[in-house]
């Protein structure tokens, strides 16, 4: 673990940088009928993957240390969406590394190996990353049945440690937004890798 130390924070720095403006909390869901290749190989689309209360929608790819420090807790997450009629939908904008780690073989590889229930996209020249002014890995959106963002930011407050978070942000966004509550906490920072775009 502690080999991780250096690229974590480099990556941590990075992540400190966004390059898109991002969508505002009450933002409508953009580009919901976009087609993108799910690892099924079938076209699917956000509306497509909406749930009865909502969507969550989780920038993600294979490789980053921070996907792999997050993953039993995005895997966790995404369970209880489901379990919530929250609809999921992983999505990889790494346009720049689609012929290594993150092409959609490796994508295929990955879901299978962490037991994926929900889809795993292809997010093609980044067009929906670009849309939600999403700039990292791990990043969440959560929107209502409505279509509308409730939610932005990180899974919860600790990237490097699972057991010393002390608030799970996207758990508790999950919660009031289907107890019928407002959401209390709408907006994090999401640490993370950046991603890899073709520009």
């Amino acid at each position: 673990m502690k080999k991780l130390g250096f690229p974590l924070l480099l990556a941590a720095l990075v992540g400190l940088f966004a390059f898109t403006e991002v969508l505002p909390i009450g933002a409508s869901m953009p580009k919901a009928e976009l087609k993108m290749t799910d690892i099924s190989g079938k076209q699917v689309s956000l509306k497509d993957a909406v749930g009865t209360n909502g969507l969550l929608v989780m920038f993600s790819c294979n490789t980053c240390p921070f996907v792999v420090k997050y993953q039993e807790r995005t895997i966790e997450s995404s369970n209880y969406a489901l379990g919530k009629k929250i609809g999921v939908i992983v999505v990889n904008s790494n346009e720049a590394q689609r012929g290594a780690d993150d092409s959609f073989d490796a994508m295929k590889e990955y879901a299978k190996t962490q037991g994926y229930k929900w889809n795993y996209v292809v997010d093609k020249n980044s067009e929906l990353a670009d849309a939600f002014g999403a700039n990292r890995t791990p990043e969440c959106f959560l929107f209502d049945k409505s279509g509308k963002l409730v939610y932005h930011g990180a899974i919860d407050d600790n990237a490097n440690d699972a057991a010393a978070a002390t608030r799970k942000h996207l758990k508790e966004a999950m919660d009031e937004l289907t107890s019928g509550k407002e959401v209390s906490v709408k907006e994090t920072r999401s640490v993370g890798c950046t991603i890899k775009r073709v520009k």
